[in-house]
């Protein structure tokens, strides 16, 4: 069987069954860990939520690891080949519920950091972890309660490698430099009820917003940049009607989403939805939630360290990327220059049978640690 520090500490942490939000005392056995090699450690606790931030140094650089210690449910238990919170190697794989995401990112960056201090007691500079229990959740009591709080102390992160699954088909072909911004919008459109068999009593609202959903199917929002695609719009829900085929409904309600790059702004999408709708003889309400403002980290330090270290570790030329969902990344970006997210292959993650190749785990440790050599030396 296949051991080493950083397997050992990915399979404890697997095995504590950390369901968003209940941390289940993962950052706590990594406290016990942090706290020997010098870092400084607070936890802080909202609603339920587990936080920790834990720093060793005072001087600049700070680099940061950031990470989430939460996991999506396992669902069937059933359906999954060995139990998913007790970690399983099997075929050259470790299976168990965040394995992918993200546990052994978390445990290679401990162990990287516990290598790194051995080497270099007197490294300048400073490391910091900042973590969280939310990640997977609603997000609003985990990684922004400690943006907040570092901003109001005034203390400044300048570098960020958040450990999220952003690998592709192997460890170190693709990091990303920022994500997209997501906001979702829920438009209602007003009309008034009857029987279908007499329209001229009645106004269909489904009829009203087909060619205003049509104009805004066809619209191109942006034309991306050099490092985002196009911003995506796209409905995920349309609801009306009774259920009863003789009746006009009185309202439609649609359901979309924006998945925009830094090349649009959330006040212009906003704008232009107003402006097409506006077009239309159409009673209407329009409720807007920001889940996220995109970032982006042009190349520079950070990257460079990164994609050095992949290449030196594996050979292998990474490519930048800003595809994929929402991450945590997005408070981080708000207090940090350069925000980073670079971690083990995604195919896997909140699927049963979650798993990563065991190949993998020493050399992600091994990244991390040299890209605390490329960045404090």
């Amino acid at each position: 069987m296949t051991t080493s520090k950083t397997l050992a500490l990915a399979e404890k942490l697997i095995a504590l069954s950390s369901v968003t939000p209940d941390d289940k005392g993962c950052q706590q056995h990594l406290i016990d860990r942090l706290t020997p090699l010098g870092f400084v450690c607070t936890t802080i606790a909202c609603n339920g939520v587990t936080n920790l931030w834990a720093r060793k140094g005072a001087s600049a650089p700070l680099l940061v690891f950031a990470g989430h210690t939460d996991v999506v449910p396992a669902g069937a238990l059933g359906d999954w080949q060995s139990p998913p919170f007790i970690p399983q190697q099997r075929a050259g794989k470790l299976y168990g519920r965040g394995a992918a995401d993200m546990k052994t990112s978390i445990a290679a960056m401990v162990v990287a950091c516990e290598e790194f201090i051995a080497q270099r007691p007197q490294h300048p500079g400073s490391i910091g972890f900042l973590l969280t229990s939310d990640e997977e959740g609603p997000a609003t009591d985990g990684t922004v309660i400690v943006c907040n709080m570092l901003k109001e102390r005034g203390e400044q992160i300048d570098y960020c490698l958040i450990g999220e699954p952003t690998s592709a088909h192997t460890l170190g072909d693709m990091i990303k430099n920022g994500r997209r911004g997501s906001m979702s919008g829920k438009l209602t459109i007003k009309g008034v009820q009857g029987h279908i068999a007499y329209p001229q009593l009645a106004k269909n609202p489904i009829h009203l917003a087909a060619p205003l959903l049509s104009e805004l199917v066809a619209q191109q929002w942006d034309a991306g940049n050099e490092y985002y695609l196009p911003t995506s719009w796209q409905m995920s829900n349309i609801q009306a009607g009774t259920g009863a085929s003789n009746v006009i409904p009185g309202e439609v309600v649609i359901d979309f989403n924006f998945r925009f790059s830094s090349a649009s702004t959330v006040a212009g999408l906003q704008e232009r939805v107003h402006a097409i709708v506006d077009k239309y003889d159409v009673e209407y309400s329009l409720k807007w939630t920001v889940n996220g403002r995109p970032f982006l980290t042009p190349r520079g330090p950070l990257s460079d360290a990164v994609a050095c270290a992949i290449f030196e570790e594996t050979g292998i030329e990474t490519e930048l990327s800003t595809t994929g969902g929402t991450s945590d990344g997005r408070f981080i970006a708000q207090i940090c220059p350069q925000v980073i997210e670079f971690g083990p292959p995604n195919a896997s993650i909140h699927k049963v049978d979650e798993h990563i190749e065991l190949r993998f785990i020493d050399p992600l440790k091994n990244i991390y640690r040299r890209t605390l050599e490329n960045l404090l030396r």
